[in-house]
């Protein structure tokens, strides 16, 4: 009797402790393969694919929901392959749209998954706090659901298999010829009590919440500072979608530093003036756009008389989205300029995408603009040692580094990581 109580007892303990712990890493492992999902199609996907709407290429969502993984992933590695081979599907889905999409051989398979993984779930609810700061919700109630589920199921488990033994127990002594007293049947709450003496039913509980709760701890330390999504309320509601998504307007238009200094500036309100003194997008009634008339206002200017009053200007407000750290540098000249072209291989935009979209996401489908990317030290360092610079021979900034020359002649693979890309001193004061 007793080996067969104690193997019960030994049973259901392995079983839940293997239950929890499983739930744990099945959970932990798919957050981390969703938000290295999230990354990837960010940087290499977004400039052409949207997840709940056409663009360039078709949405996601319901092509990763609806198309087999086993096509996908020779798919998104390189759709021109995988056509020529003559697969049908491939040849097919190319008929979408004339722009040929862009191979990524260099992607793993875990990566392709992970990307998949995102693209069928898309990103978490977002809510609006005070200041107009969207931000993620954070762990899902889905998620804290499912973590008291599993711990109310291993309590009840265990309770019914307690009283499991008790009635084999009892059973086979009835079957001895001893009398067994009723007060020996312990009520369901009694049984909850009992366990909750048993040192080593809350050592397990305890554990258990450790785990859970640590996990969701480290994950949320893990984005502290991390303002992916911020969307704040500007003064005025100026569209990049309309301005350089319907009209086409170059970025180095409006944002001249870019390409020629450390920032990439705000234009000043000259420069939008060039088209508003004539551009006013007049309602029904002939009222000039409430929009436009902030820029008037800002400038003193009167449409009717087309003069200024400087002693009405006043500055406009712009809140900040984009915001590194005082002790790192970055220069937008060194890379729109000087790293451009890899910069493009590396973050998969087609000839006609700016090169800004590597880091500030499809502006031109932006209503307003939000922090495409995590602009985190590990972000900036993946980028640097991934980035291919091989062929970048002639420029003048690359040709006094011997090493990396002796490493083209040889046909090697050149990074910004084998030129100094990851010393402290490129990025912190």
């Amino acid at each position: 009797m007793r080996n067969i109580s104690f193997g019960l007892k030994k049973l259901r303990k392995a079983t839940l402790v293997v239950a929890a712990l499983s739930f744990l890493t099945v959970n932990v492992s798919k957050a981390q393969d969703v938000v290295e999902g999230r990354t990837l199609f960010k940087s290499k996907c977004a400039s052409c694919h949207a997840l709940d709407h056409d663009g360039t290429g078709p949405a996601l969502k319901p092509k990763m929901n609806e198309l087999e993984e086993s096509f996908l992933i020779p798919w998104i590695r390189n759709n021109v392959e995988l056509r020529a081979s003559g697969n049908k599907q491939a040849i097919e889905a190319a008929k979408f749209s004339p722009s040929e999409m862009t191979a990524f051989p260099t992607l793993t398979d875990d990566q392709i998954k992970s990307i998949i993984a995102y693209a069928k779930v898309g990103d978490p609810p977002k809510e609006v706090v005070s200041g107009g700061t969207v931000v993620d919700e954070g762990v899902s109630g889905l998620s804290i659901a499912g973590v008291i589920a599993i711990i109310v199921l291993s309590i009840v488990v265990l309770v019914v298999l307690g009283r499991a033994v008790k009635m084999l127990e009892r059973l086979i002594l009835e079957k001895q010829g001893i009398v067994v007293n009723e007060e020996d049947n312990v009520s369901l709450v009694t049984g909850v009590k009992g366990l909750f003496k048993n040192k080593k039913f809350v050592f397990f509980t305890v554990l258990c919440l450790v785990i859970v709760l640590g996990s969701f701890g480290w994950m949320g330390m893990w984005e502290t500072g991390v303002h992916t999504g911020y969307q704040p309320t500007q003064p005025i509601k100026f569209s990049h979608e309309l301005h350089a998504g319907i009209n086409q307007i170059d970025c180095q238009y409006c944002h001249t530093g870019a390409f020629k200094s450390k920032n990439s500036t705000i234009p000043s309100l000259n420069v939008c003036m060039n088209c508003h003194k004539n551009v006013q997008a007049r309602t029904d009634d002939g009222l000039i756009s409430p929009e436009i008339q902030k820029i008037y206002n800002a400038l003193g200017y009167n449409p009717d008389t087309q003069t200024y009053d400087k002693t009405k200007e006043k500055p406009i407000e712009w809140v900040r989205v984009h915001n590194l750290p005082d002790f790192a540098y970055f220069n937008h000249s060194q890379h729109v300029v000087v790293g451009e072209e890899a910069i493009r291989k590396e973050a998969g935009l087609s000839p006609n995408d700016p090169v800004c979209f590597a880091c500030h996401g499809p502006v031109n489908t932006m209503e307003e603009v939000y922090q495409y990317s995590p602009l985190t030290m590990k972000w900036c360092i993946n980028c640097h040692k991934d980035a291919d610079i091989s062929n970048k021979k002639s420029d003048a900034f690359y040709a006094n580094v011997i090493a990396a020359h002796e490493k083209i002649k040889k046909g090697e693979k050149i990074t910004p990581a084998l030129l100094g890309g990851l010393e402290c001193g490129k990025c912190h004061y």
